[in-house]
């Protein structure tokens, strides 16, 4: 194929190709050009020219196919505009010759039709310039068409269309000949044609004014006649047209032109007459009514309305919004009036009048949802209101006229009801789609909305109160506040009302709705209202006997609210069940007899109240199996099951009864079977197996004998299909916008869908995926559908010999009937046959013996060959369950073999398109049938019938299998890949365009070939790289098909294709296609560019979007609207605006993914676009919002409340790019926002630090950074939280607490100490406080309280006034909390109210936990700087002062805050009691949860518990535990200030609890909490629970008296050990594992206390005498044993030996003796694993004081192992000389130990000594193994812990000889280190141990250290120290001889000083040298000279006799000393010159 890829043909490698492949060849070429042409410079063009339009000529002869033809045009056109024009007339004369040629031969008709399509072409790019040649073509042309056939009706039609496009206003002398011949094309039996006539004569009324002006009557009769008989592709293209026409004939101006054509001015009336005659008269004409239409028979076909319909749609469309909005008013009337009294034709029959309303929702849906902004639906909705209210005059009139004509006016009130109905339903479509955003309308007492829907509640049709039912249905959706207060006003109407028929079942209905729209309500309604309901259903049902008159209307309306109820699920039902279950048992008769006494009593009317009331009782059951699923407990169905029977029975007896009583009863006992066979299928079968043979009976009878010719095919069988094979039949089942008009077609005649009245049981439930409103069948139809599911149940549940009579049953009674009668059986018994198929194969049955196979393989046979398309689907669907069920494959085998002879042997197009459908049905269930002789036989046949060109169908069927076979044969079809790919290929380039159904099929088979290739397709061989040619060339092919779903097919197939060849999909025209299709009209299409889109952007979102923006400025046609926006707004503002405009679920869920991706991908590179995005989508409402209108009046004074009022008033001066857009897409916007923050979290901290941000902005301009943009967040933020939709104020108040707690700690460069946020706290205070207004919903409220808490938790504002705004927020809620949950208003549930007292109770505790924190530094702060200086203050004074600040804000509420903070706690620890003490809580609830929303409660708290248990502790803990009020008793746990308290009765309280009681309690309450909690973690709960949970236990053990009781309860603290223990194993955090440790710290400690109070009262009682005597206090005892699971001690160790194993393996001793783990290889930790080991070590060093002294024996192995072992694996040098962390612990912990009292208690002695010196020798050890490892061990840190030891422990330990040789010399070592840190360090600890009191400690180091000592100092004489660190070395070396000389005894002291002196003056220098000298030796001479004057006078005589002795000594020193005095007078002197200068500094450091 690269072959093909040069600007000639290649005629070489051409001719020496075979057909087909010359045909690729070509097209590949064709392909080629179109790219190269527009780029290759013109002078390459003219050279080539002439060779080109000869090689191109040529080709039109060779007979091209349709998309080669399309080709060869194009690159004509374009290379004649680009190249040189002359030749173009001879182009265009043998164009001509061609298309006059008289050759009517098949195989010349593509060279006609190519040559056509290239006049179009040519003349559509060349245009004007090819001056008058025009009119011949034209007239050739039509003249051709005269006896054209359709193909070339056809293209000559597209042509034309090009022709006019191309000539523009040059054409008028043709338009006439045009439109004639358009016009014979617009009713053209070729549906193709049509469209193509549509396209024409759209283009011809650009420039064609007769069309709109004086022949518009003909055109608009024209357009009607074409929608008889069209299609859903006419039906668009038409509606198109005469839309279009239409408006432009209403806004066309006057031209001068027009003035002689007497043109005249049409009004909007006309043009609605026009439409509306089309509507209601059909076509034909307006006066040519026929005799039919007189008579009153005819109605309007169904195709002509629903075609009238989408032109009313494109008609308002073309004009636009602004213009539907000034003339709303007149456009409703007139819709309305289409099914108003003044046209009884269109509403004569029932079905007529259902279609109707179907069509007038549909346009008013289309137009006031797709068409008007929020603001302008609320205007519309009060129009329709308006409306509502003048019809309800008519019926008031009409119902109060008791004159004589009261006849007359009820069938006006008749024929208003439908009119109501479609207002009624646009009016609850359009508030349940503005949401909350209604809230205006409905406040606005003037319109009156809710009146209006109420008062048409009891109007004397059922369909209207139906209606108005469940628009109040959607109102109370859209805004849940309403629900509780509509449900009041109904039921105490109904109550009122009990005797009108019309109020009964009106209020009834609503109830019911309302009802059903609970569970969309997340807040639920008052849990009193289920029993309110219940009650007026049981009066319903009793009362239903007493009045004739309306028994009827109330049992419905009892059962009716009773099944209703059941949606509110097990909650509320289970409290109302007993008497639910006692109606269904009264309901019906006990036992057969009393059933066949009831039979003998009573008349029709009595029978139709019974049969009423037992449908509304299995309703009602069935309801309840359906929500309460969880009620179903074994008791529950026993007592379900016993009316069962009985009803089956009834069941039985319903033919004979109907027969006995006329057939008035005949809908009742429908409706009756319907809910019968509704309630079996949901139950159990085991339940009613009993009845299976008598249910089975009426079944069969219900699908072999249908009551009237209802062919209900479209509903059955659809389901029973699989979805892809529907795709086969057309789009009339696919998916489309216009689905909700069409579905009236597909039902054939009789039915016009469903519709409420129907079934008003369904009012209630939830409605199905698509549908705005429930669309139930007639019970007729709903019976059947409810039969076939039964049948399927039952059927896999009897025996196999009874499965054989049913079977043949069914065949016999399709064999006896004929025609349509047979078909509608045959189509009842399928679909039920299908279903039992399906239960099998789920339940894995088996079918049964040969015979039952053998029959129910003729019954699937027969519907294999039935006409009707849809049957034989489900049967082809049908055969292959069969033989999934029966799973043999010999059987399967069989099947096949089948289908195999019939499809060899059969000529008609039924059989074979049923049965190639069948093969590949067969692979769907049983994957590759393994063979592969099968496979080729059915790829065989296959390919032959797809290559059948005489019917399409049979193609379009064969390849949908071969398709299905691609798809599923697995890797056993390769070999046929290449093959498969050039058969479709070759079709694709030669099956006429027309034939849409085959190009489809192709598509899924090219589809399925990619699939199969898979990744393959990357490779690089030659055969990969030629199928995957063929593939693009294929895809290519289909992109350029006119037909949206091939394309559609075209672009999934490059999807795919990307998806596994990325590199070879040139995305930029990938892209192009995308964007131009992003506004098809086919919902299909623009499903298929989204899910392509979304697939790319996750790969290549940068270069998607730069593609399409080039795209658009690259592109001169010109684009759909949708790409006009892409220029300023790019790919992302186009789909938000689409995402706007989109009503389609899954494409909206597609749109947000795409622009998820999109955003993740690029937010933080095009920060500023995604900003303004949303910035604008969130803006463009804000004109509208009455934005919470700050009130400056209260306290804000300064100027910062103006930012706040102009938030919102810029919005109106510029135009946005986006016009209103719908609430939800606000919501998305602002979900946008929090997610770019979130990214650019992840980006880098320049985004949240504004230096740093502006200095990287200054070095490159294109770098965009978050916080320069706060200003924008935050007025996001609060456009979102101020406005109408409640959706929208809590994502806008979550995008508040994000940009609060990110940039809480941005710091304001421009004034220090400042943050960047404080600027914006008016905003904060304005966007929270419309969330504190009293109607506002709890979960706004909710959500408030959370930012409130973070903002004042955050420290960004830190004045105490400013806090107040928000402070008083919270402080408003809280009062509200204090009245109590009985209080609440009774508008929403209970657990709403519980839901909003813990936000704000959690919300102050986060501000009390951040006030106590705040203190707590600043108080550390202030001990700190008290520590270092004095001068600090200030600094403390700020600090101090905005936490004291804080907490005295909170503390004037702590008083009952922490009594509402221990209430709540207690109702949590009681809610997490297992479900075994149910019984045990409190009857009425808790004080914040009832009893009865108990479950929906729990959430709440799991939410807030932890925070408020911490604050608790902490306020328990700063008071001490002390407070207790003396007033109160019990009370003071569980009694806030709330009406109800634990114990109601005060006879039961006890007296009065001490405080000490009342104390344990708490500390009980605290504990057990955490404890619960932290034993089990869910592994989701939150991080910050579990951390707070620890805080709180660490709060608690702060202070002396928990620490007491924990102490003195061993067990507990043990527990409380193991679960710490369990959570430090869980839990990697290390901030978690820190926090655990602290408390174990903690608990060790308490133990501790209590172990020293132990051992100090006994000795104060035993007094000083018996001391032996004394009991042992501490663990271990006198034997030294602990035991697991009860020691204290054997719990720390374990928790402390995982903590360190874990951070440190090599201490595991196991570990260390494996391989894997090579000791003295050293890890270094990381900070917070450092932190971790020094926190385990500091309590390892502190258990044995909680050990007796054998138990202390028995631990300090292992503590010792520990210690040295962390030290041994830790001590590494660093580089800076500082200590690792952990070694500082070891040795802190090793000090602490050795210090230990149990090393010196007399018990425990000797055993300590020996294990001590053990751990010494350890030490010493760890000095030899150095390997040659790169990382030394540190000596110093050895050194170190050996110095310990020596001065630590008792002397016995080191005074060993042999220890302290090894000592020394490990010192001596050291000293001569090379390393002078290292030897400093070793003077140091020398000084300490010189130092030490005992002697015999000291001495020997002494006496063999001294002397080195000396002899390194004398040495220092020769080199002079160079740096500070050599310097250090010296004077260390001193100090320790200057100890020396101090311990030294009286005698030897002269002669050290002696030693020393002269050492010392050696350093000094004289004045001449001091200059010189470097800073080293400088410091060291003012060291020695200081030294000196100390030592002088000291040892005086020394000294002096020193001076005599050396007189060069002498005067070294006086030199010395002179020169000092001189630097001393000469620093004076500096100093009084300017005396202020230090304290001026001080002041300066003062203030940092």
């Amino acid at each position: 194929m690269e072959l093909a890829h040069s600007l000639l043909l290649n005629e070489e490698e051409y001719n020496q190709l075979g057909e087909y492949q010359k045909s690729e060849f070509i097209f590949e070429w064709l392909r080629f050009l179109e790219k190269l042409l527009p780029v290759t410079s013109r002078a390459d063009i003219r050279e080539n020219q002439k060779k080109l339009v000869e090689q191109l000529t040529s080709l039109l002869n060779n007979a091209p196919g349709p998309p080669t033809r399309r080709l060869v045009a194009k690159n004509l056109a374009v290379l004649y505009s680009t190249g040189d024009t002359f030749s173009v007339y001879q182009t265009i004369e043998k164009c001509n010759e061609l298309i006059r040629s008289k050759d009517d031969s098949p195989s010349y008709l593509p060279t006609k039709l190519a040559a056509v399509v290239c006049l179009g072409y040519l003349y559509k790019k060349l245009g004007r310039i090819l001056g008058n040649s025009f009119t011949d073509t034209v007239g050739n042309v039509l003249k051709a068409m005269k006896n054209a056939e359709s193909q070339g009706r056809y293209e000559i039609m597209l042509s034309l269309q090009n022709i006019l496009k191309g000539l523009g206003a040059v054409a008028i002398p043709c338009h006439r000949d045009i439109y004639k011949a358009a016009r014979s094309c617009l009713t053209d039996r070729s549906m193709a044609v049509r469209c193509a006539a549509a396209k024409c004569l759209l283009e011809l009324q650009n420039e064609a004014v007769f069309m709109w002006s004086t022949d518009l009557d003909s055109v608009v009769t024209l357009c009607f006649k074409s929608f008889e008989g069209s299609n859903y592709d006419v039906r668009l293209a038409v509606s198109k047209l005469l839309g279009t026409i239409l408006a432009r004939a209403l806004t066309s101006k006057q031209t001068p032109a027009s003035t002689k054509h007497n043109f005249r001015r049409i009004s909007l009336e006309e043009v609605m007459e026009l439409l509306g005659t089309g509507f209601l008269r059909g076509s034909s004409g307006f006066l040519r009514a026929s005799g039919d239409m007189l008579k009153g028979t005819s109605s309007v076909s169904r195709d002509v309305r629903v075609g009238v319909t989408q032109a009313y749609v494109v008609f308002a469309s073309t004009l636009g919004g602004q213009w539907l909005e000034r003339n709303f008013s007149a456009f409703l009337s007139h819709i309305l009036d289409l099914v108003s009294q003044s046209h009884p034709k269109a509403i004569q029959s029932q079905m007529d009048a259902i279609g109707c309303r179907r069509c007038v929702s549909f346009i008013l849906r289309a137009t006031v949802g797709g068409l008007l902004g929020e603001k302008a639906q609320i205007a519309a909705a009060k129009e329709i209101c308006q409306a509502i209210w003048k019809l309800k005059k008519v019926v008031d009139a009409a119902m109060s006229d008791s004159n004589l004509e009261t006849r007359i006016t009820n069938a006006d009130v008749t024929a208003s009801q439908h009119v109501l109905v479609c207002a009624l339903q646009e009016l609850g479509s359009l508030i349940h789609g503005l949401g909350t955003t209604a809230a205006p309308l409905l406040q606005d007492s003037s319109t009156g909305v809710l009146e209006a829907v109420i008062s048409v509640i009891i109007h004397p049709s059922i369909s209207v109160r139906l209606t108005a039912a469940w628009c109040l249905r959607c109102i109370a959706v859209a805004l849940p506040s309403y629900v509780s207060l509509l449900l009041d006003r109904c039921i105490e109407r109904l109550s009122a009302l009990k005797s009108s028929p019309e109020a009964v079942t009106g209020y009834s209905f609503a109830v019911a709705a309302l009802l059903g729209a609970v569970k969309h309500c997340p807040l639920g309604i008052p849990h009193g209202k289920g029993k309110v309901i219940m009650t007026v259903a049981e009066e319903l049902l009793c009362s239903a006997s007493q009045n004739s008159r309306i028994s009827v209307q109330r049992t419905q309306a009892g059962w009716l609210l009773i099944a209703a109820l059941m949606t509110l699920g097990p909650a509320v039902v289970q409290h109302h069940l007993p008497r639910m279950l006692l109606l269904w048992k009264c309901v019906f008769p006990s036992s057969p007899k009393d059933l066949e006494t009831e039979k003998t009593r009573g008349d029709s009317f009595t029978w139709q109240v019974t049969l009423e009331g037992r449908a509304g009782a299995l309703c009602a059951i069935k309801s309840f199996v359906s929500h309460c699923a969880g009620l179903l407990t074994d008791e529950v169905v026993q007592r379900l099951l016993p009316p069962l029977p009985s009803a089956v029975d009834l069941l039985t007896q319903l033919s004979s009864i109907c027969k006995s009583y006329g057939n008035s009863l005949k809908t009742s006992s429908t409706v009756y079977r319907h809910k019968l066979y509704e309630l079996l299928a949901v139950l159990p079968p085991k339940t009613y197996e009993g009845s299976f043979c008598a249910v089975l009976k009426e079944l069969v009878a219900d699908l072999t004998i249908p009551d009237g010719q209802i062919d209900a095919s479209t509903f059955l069988l659809p389901p029973l299909c699989h979805e892809d094979d529907l795709l086969l039949l057309g789009p009339l089942l696919q998916e489309t916008d216009h689905r909700f008009i069409e579905e009236q077609l597909v039902l054939g005649n009789s039915v016009a869908g469903g519709s409420l009245e129907y079934d008003p049981y369904s009012i209630y439930e939830k409605v199905a995926k698509r549908d705005s409103i429930p669309k139930p069948l007639p019970p007729v139809l709903s019976v059947v559908s409810a039969a076939t599911r039964l049948f399927g149940v039952i059927f896999s549940h009897i025996a196999e010999t009874h499965r054989l009579q049913v079977l043949e049953q069914l065949l016999n009674s399709i064999k006896q009937t004929k025609g349509s009668r047979q078909q509608t059986v045959q189509l009842n018994v399928v679909s039920a046959f299908s279903t039992s198929l399906k239960h099998l194969a789920n339940c894995k049955g088996s079918l049964g013996p040969e015979e039952v196979k053998r029959s129910a393989l003729t019954l699937v046979m027969g519907a294999l060959e039935s006409n009707n398309p849809l049957l034989r689907c489900a049967a082809a669907e049908c055969w292959a369950r069969l033989a999934q069920v029966v799973s043999d494959s010999a059987f399967a085998a069989g099947l096949a073999q089948v289908s195999f002879d019939k499809l060899k042997s059969a000529r008609d197009v039924v059989s074979r398109t049923g049965h190639s459908l069948a093969l590949g049905c067969l692979y769907r269930y049983l994957g590759g049938i393994g063979s592969t002789q099968h496979l080729n036989a059915c790829v065989g046949i296959l390919y032959t019938l797809s290559q059948d060109s005489t019917s399409p169908d049979v193609q379009a069927w064969a390849l949908h299998s071969l398709s299905l076979i691609v798809d599923l044969a697995g890797p056993l079809y390769h070999v046929h890949v290449e093959p498969t790919l050039s058969l479709i290929l070759m079709l694709l380039l030669t099956v006429p365009p027309t034939y849409t159904e085959v190009h489809q099929s192709l598509g899924r088979c090219l589809n399925a070939l990619i699939t199969t290739l898979g990744p393959e397709l990357q490779g690089s061989s030659a055969t990969v790289s030629a199928l995957r040619t063929s593939c693009l060339l294929g895809c290519a092919v289909m992109q350029d098909n006119p037909d949206c779903l091939v394309q559609a097919q075209a672009i999934s197939c490059l999807q795919q294709l990307h998806m596994f060849a990325p590199r070879h999909v040139n995305l930029s025209s990938l892209v192009s296609c995308l964007c131009v299709n992003l506004c098809s009209s086919y919902l299909l299409l623009r499903r298929a560019v989204v899910a392509c889109l979304r697939q790319l952007v996750q790969r290549e979102a940068a270069e998607v979007s730069e593609y399409a923006v080039a795209l658009v400025k690259e592109s001169r046609e010109d684009f759909t609207p949708v790409d006009i926006n892409i220029r300023e707004i790019g790919l992302e503002g186009a789909l938000l605006g689409l995402l706007d405009k989109e009503l389609d679920q899954r494409l909206c869920q597609d749109i947000k993914e795409t622009l998820s991706h999109m955003l993740t991908s690029m937010a933080v590179e095009k920060l500023s676009f995604w900003l303004k995005l949303c910035k604008d989508v969130l803006a463009a409402s804000a004109d509208f919002n009455t934005v919470a209108s700050i009130d400056t009046t209260q306290e804000e004074e300064t100027a910062k409340v103006d930012d706040a009022s102009i938030l919102t008033s810029e919005s109106d001066e510029r135009f946005h790019p986006f016009s209103n857009p719908r609430w939800s897409t606000r919501v998305f916007a602002a979900e946008c926002v929090c997610k770019i923050i979130n990214q650019c979290e992840n980006a880098g901290s320049a985004h949240f630090d504004i230096t740093l941000a502006q200095e990287r902005k200054q070095r490159d301009s294109r770098d965009d950074f978050l916080v320069l943009h706060l200003a924008d967040l935050i007025r996001m933020a609060f456009m979102a939280a101020t406005d109408h939709s409640d959706q929208l104020r809590l994502s806008g108040l979550q995008t508040l607490l994000i940009v609060v707690r990110k940039f809480a700690a941005v710091p304001e460069p421009e004034f220090p100490g400042h943050v960047i946020l404080e600027q914006y706290q008016a905003n904060v205070g304005a966007a929270l406080r419309p969330a504190f207004a009293p109607e506002t919903p709890p979960d706004v409220t909710a959500k408030a309280c959370q930012v409130c808490s973070a903002w004042i938790a955050s420290g960004v504002v830190s004045d105490p006034n400013d806090l107040r705004r928000v402070h008083q927020l919270l402080v408003s809620s809280l009062v509200k909390v204090q009245a109590g949950k009985e209080a609440q208003g009774q508008q929403y549930n209970e657990s709403t109210s519980t839901m909003e007292i813990l936000a704000v109770l959690k919300a102050w505790a986060e501000v009390y936990i951040v006030a106590v924190e705040k203190q707590k530094n600043a108080s550390d702060a202030q001990n700190h700087s008290l520590k270092n200086t004095k001068s600090v203050e200030e600094s403390y004074r700020d600090t101090s002062s905005s936490a004291s600040g804080l907490l005295d804000l909170v503390q004037a509420d702590l008083g009952t805050l922490s009594k509402l903070w221990l209430a709540a706690l207690q109702d949590f620890a009681l809610l997490i009691l297992p479900s075994e003490y149910a019984s045990q809580l409190p009857a009425e609830g808790g004080t914040f949860y009832t009893a009865e929303t108990i479950e929906n409660a729990r959430p709440h708290y799991y939410n807030s518990w932890a925070l408020i248990l911490y604050a608790t502790a902490l306020w328990l803990t700063t008071t001490g535990f002390i407070v207790v009020d003396p007033d109160e008793g019990v009370t003071n746990l569980s009694r806030p200030v709330t009406p109800t308290t634990m114990c109601q009765d005060s006879s039961t309280r006890p007296s009065v609890k001490s405080p000490e009681d009342v104390n344990t309690d708490r500390f009980h309450l605290i504990l057990g909490i955490s404890v619960e909690f932290l034993c089990s973690p869910r592994s989701d709960a939150a991080m910050e629970n579990i951390i707070a949970c620890l805080h709180a236990l660490q709060a608690l053990f702060d202070v002396p008296w928990p620490r007491s009781k924990i102490g003195g309860d061993q067990e507990l603290g043990v527990e409380l050990l193991n679960v710490l223990h369990r959570l430090i194993l869980t839990r990697e955090s290390p901030d978690i594992q820190l926090a655990a440790l602290e408390v174990v710290r903690l608990i060790l400690f308490a133990a501790q206390e209590h172990v020293k109070e132990k051992r100090r009262s006994a000795e104060v009682d035993d007094g000083a005498a018996e001391k032996e005597t004394l009991p042992e206090f501490g663990e271990g005892k006198d034997t030294g044993g602990l035991v697991p699971g009860k020691s204290l001690v054997f719990a720390t160790l374990e928790l402390c030996v995982c903590i360190l194993v874990r951070q440190l393996p090599q201490l595991n001793p196991k570990l260390t003796c494996s391989p894997a783990v090579q000791s003295g290889k050293h890890l270094l930790l990381s900070e917070d694993g450092s932190r971790l080991v020094s926190a385990a070590l500091v309590i390892l060093s502190d258990v044995p004081a909680i050990c007796s002294p054998e138990g202390s024996v028995s631990v300090l192995p292992t503590i010792l192992y520990l210690i040295i072992g962390v030290l041994k694996e830790t001590a590494v040098k660093l580089q800076d000389g500082q200590l690792p962390l952990t070694v500082a612990a070891s040795l802190q912990a090793l000090k602490g130990l050795l210090s230990s009292p149990m090393a010196r208690a007399e018990k425990s002695r000797t055993a300590w000594t020996d294990l001590l010196r053990s751990a010494l020798v350890t030490v010493l050890d760890c000095w030899d193994q150095v390997d040659g490892l790169q990382q030394q061990r540190d000596e110093v840190s050895l050194l170190t812990a050996i110095t310990v030891f020596i001065l630590s422990s008792s002397p016995e330990v080191t005074t060993i000889e042999c220890l302290q040789k090894r000592c020394i010399e490990k010192f001596k070592i050291t000293l001569d280190s090379k390393d002078p840190f290292v030897q400093c360090k070793c003077y140091q600890l020398l000084h300490s141990i010189f130092q030490h009191p005992n002697k015999t400690v000291s001495y020997p180091y002494i006496h063999s250290l001294a002397p080195s000592i000396v002899r390194k100092l004398q040495e220092t004489e020769k080199a002079k120290p160079e740096n500070a660190a050599e310097l250090q070395v010296i004077q260390e070396g001193i100090k320790v001889l200057t100890a020396l000389i101090a311990t030294a005894e009286e005698e030897h002291r002269a002669h050290l000083v002696a030693c020393l002196l002269p050492i010392l003056i050696s350093f000094l220098l004289d004045e001449n040298a001091l200059g010189s000298a470097t800073n080293a030796t400088k410091n060291l001479h003012e060291f020695a000279l200081q030294n000196l004057m100390q030592i002088g006078p000291q040892y005086s005589s020394v000294f002096k006799k020193l001076m005599s002795s050396s007189p060069t000594m002498k005067a070294r020193l006086e030199s010395a000393v002179k020169g000092n005095q001189e630097s001393i007078k000469v620093k004076t002197a500096k100093h009084a010159k300017n005396p202020g200068k230090s304290s001026s500094i001080q002041l300066k450091t003062n203030f940092l």
